[in-house]
């Protein structure tokens, strides 16, 4: 059963980075045609825009 799981994670794409509206949606979108539930997707994508927001953050800071 784990190499199943394998296979489909590595057919998936990957999401967008950023943290705009149409960002996070086509990030859902994303997810949601992987087959994940809307809720899960939902936070996987908030969660990648996040992230992205923090390393934007950090890029910033650096130049002063």
């Amino acid at each position: 059963m784990g190499a199943a799981t394998t296979q489909t994670r590595d057919m998936n794409m990957p999401l967008k980075q950023g943290y705009g509206r149409k960002t996070i949606s086509e990030n859902i979108r994303t997810e949601m045609r992987a087959g994940r539930p809307q809720k899960q997707a939902v936070a996987i994508a908030m969660s990648t825009a996040r992230k992205a927001k923090a390393g934007a953050r950090k890029r910033k800071s650096y130049r002063k």
